[in-house]
């Protein structure tokens, strides 16, 4: 079986003439491929970087989105596209895509999910979501998810990057997308692995969410969130007042949600109200949750990276991998540096025995093996295919 079945992952500087040609060609390593998924820079021209990948590949199901910067072999890097390609026997794969999520993202998540309900059926199944992380509570999404599929099939995907927040893109087939979820539904004859870690450290005692809506808090321990964030933090006085000095600190130091297995959920703080005094977070905080704020270094996240290759390369039972999707917050990257993020994906590199990995930062992740939801921030999410 796996010498039949394959996964090629190419990568192109934006600098390189036909950037999405050449990636798809270095992806390509065989005739038959079944999927691509894209992670292609904002930087760059996605109308046409997808005109070339579809050319290059026949037009094979294919999804993608921008991103934060993008993951290959070779290590992290911005500017680039890069293409993974699914092929070989024993694959199944459907894919469907949601537009105008911002309006209804639970039904977005519901219209993207139905795609599996047609998938020719196979042992081991994954769903892998790609969505627009400025549309709304992504929760939501997953919600929509939950309601057509149930608890039983494994999630795995990210929220779509972008250099700076303006905008972010999705693809599907020949289009590219805003405000969109995408999805592509996996089945496999073999084994399919998730893991996911965040490598964060609760700071502190816990603060109780006394007054929350959608994803914002509101007030921390009765006194307006951003006040007590602050206190707590011992920041800056300017912390309180500049939009990129708060932005700084808060990207370094999330919040973590208590969690009854006792792995927090982390939740990104993507920015401060100064007029209310309020916390802007990418996803829900539910009113009467624990919270804590978290810390790291560059150790404790990298330990992270290979901690959730480990686990997802576990869930194959022995098998070996033929390549790895790897989903991981764009919040990490300030921890790690630039030479702690190449020393991680060579680690993760090392730990897949030498499987292609390939893969891009995000504005949040998603990782679902059972349950409910299943959204994660300042986290690294790896999918392994064997």
């Amino acid at each position: 079986m796996g010498a039949q079945r394959w996964l090629g992952v190419g990568q192109a500087k934006g600098s390189e003439p036909e950037a999405g040609a050449r990636a798809a060609d270095r992806a390509l390593v065989h005739a038959d491929a079944k999927l691509l998924v894209v992670f292609c820079s904002e930087a760059l021209d996605p109308v046409a970087v997808l005109r070339q990948v579809d050319a290059r590949s026949g037009g094979v199901p294919l999804i993608g989105c921008s991103t934060s910067g993008e993951i290959a072999p070779n290590g992290s890097g911005e500017g680039s596209v890069v293409v993974a390609a699914l092929g070989g026997d024993g694959f199944s794969i459907r894919t469907a895509a949601a537009g105008s999520a911002s309006r209804d993202l639970r039904a977005a998540g519901a219209t993207t999910a139905r795609c599996l309900t047609g998938l020719e059926e196979r042992p081991h199944r994954v769903l892998l979501l790609l969505t627009d992380g400025l549309a709304g509570d992504q929760r939501e999404i997953l919600r929509g998810v939950y309601r057509v599929l149930g608890a039983g099939v494994p999630l795995v995907g990210g929220c779509s990057g972008a250099e700076g927040v303006a905008r972010t893109f999705q693809m599907h087939g020949d289009q590219v997308l805003t405000d969109s979820v995408v999805a592509a539904a996996i089945g496999s004859d073999a084994p399919l692995g998730i893991g996911v870690r965040h490598g964060w450290r609760r700071v502190g005692d816990p603060m109780l969410v006394t007054s929350s809506g959608g994803n914002r808090v509101h007030t921390l321990n009765g006194r307006p969130a951003l006040d007590v964030y602050l206190e707590r933090l011992g920041a800056p006085a300017e912390a309180g007042t500049d939009e990129e000095e708060f932005a700084r600190l808060a990207l370094v130091h999330p919040l973590g949600l208590d969690h009854r297995d006792g792995e927090e959920e982390i939740r990104l703080i993507a920015g401060g109200d100064f007029a209310d005094r309020s916390l802007v977070c990418i996803a829900e905080v539910p009113q009467a949750a624990l919270v804590w704020l978290m810390e790291g270094d560059a150790e404790s996240v990298r330990w992270a990276g290979g901690a959730a290759c480990s686990d997802a390369l576990a869930a194959l039972g022995g098998h070996p991998p033929l390549g790895l999707l790897a989903f991981e917050c764009v919040g990490r990257r300030p921890v790690l540096g630039q030479e702690g993020a190449q020393v991680e994906i060579d680690e993760i590199t090392k730990c897949s025995g030498g499987a292609p990995v390939a893969g891009f930062y995000t504005y949040g992740e998603i990782a679902r093996e059972q349950g409910v939801i299943g959204f994660h921030n300042q986290t690294l999410v790896v999918l392994s295919v064997a």
